[in-house]
């Protein structure tokens, strides 16, 4: 039983030996990350069927309301000014897409040429099929001699 017998001091320190080792085996945890900025927008989104409703509203602000599709998107300002701005979506075009773009638009190119030159054709026939189904005035042709002149010197 002496042998069991720890004097206080002791005990102490084989605590504060122990608490060490947790410590060392206990993994540092990374400083936590503290987010500042908000996802929420701070007014929320504001929705109208027709540009008489956004006309309607009231605002203190420059405010934006959305067509139920959003496709549209209107813009009242405080005096009362509505401009309308039109959603489109962006797609991103591999090079895939952007060669076959490239394709139809020579195609379309080549199809309006030929179609230039089929009106150009179809004025061309007519004027060059009259012209050959004319006959032919009496032509006189004169011809002109020539006289040498020799000036020597």
């Amino acid at each position: 039983m002496y042998n069991n017998y720890l004097s206080p001091q002791e005990r102490i320190d084989m605590q504060i030996k122990e608490l060490e080792k947790m410590r060392q085996n206990i993994p540092q945890a990374p400083q936590p990350i503290t987010q500042n900025f908000s996802m929420m927008p701070q007014a929320p989104m504001r929705f109208a069927n027709s540009i008489d409703d956004v006309k309607r509203e009231m605002v203190i602000g420059d405010t934006p309301y959305f067509s139920k599709d959003m496709s549209i998107v209107w813009v009242k300002g405080v005096k009362g000014d509505v401009k309308t701005y039109e959603l489109n979506e962006i797609v991103p075009k591999d090079n895939k897409d952007l060669q076959i773009e490239y394709l139809q638009a020579q195609i379309e190119e080549l199809r309006n040429e030929m179609k230039k030159n089929e009106r150009t054709n179809d004025i061309v026939e007519p004027i060059t099929k009259s012209i050959e189904d004319e006959e032919p005035t009496s032509i006189t042709t004169t011809t002109k001699s020539k006289k040498s002149t020799r000036n020597d010197k």
